[in-house]
């Protein structure tokens, strides 16, 4: 338990540490700066420029493709030689991995909205 003349310090301390500003409220837009950082940002120009997922088998550059389900934790991977023998050279990574995950997929529940993996492309 705090002495009396320790509550007094920590009592005259607690107006000192208010913000000038105030906080946002809850449906208050975020300032300029904040979107401007988050464009600025270079993990950004990667995201929203053509996905890795979207290229289609004879644009991807390496020799194996991995995608992990965010559901089950599950990875599979299969080199690109063989993907493209399976299921074309102009096959989109997204589907042939929706497809090699959705194969193997071991979540099955009976209903639409709750069955198969969720997709994470490592491209």
């Amino acid at each position: 338990m705090p002495t009396p003349k320790q509550m007094d310090k920590m009592a005259a301390l607690v107006g000192r540490n208010a913000p000038q500003k105030p906080g946002l409220g809850p449906d208050a837009d975020l300032p300029a700066e904040y979107w401007q950082a988050l464009l600025d940002d270079p993990r950004a120009d990667a995201r929203s420029n053509s996905s890795g997922a979207a290229l289609r088998m004879n644009q991807i550059r390496q020799h194996v493709l991995r995608v992990g389900c965010r559901r089950c934790g599950r990875t599979v991977e299969i080199q690109k030689v063989d993907a493209a023998r399976l299921y074309g050279s102009d096959a989109i990574w997204r589907d042939v991995g929706q497809r090699l995950l959705d194969n193997t997929c071991a979540q099955r529940t009976g209903r639409h909205e709750e069955d198969g993996c969720w997709p994470s492309y490592d491209v």
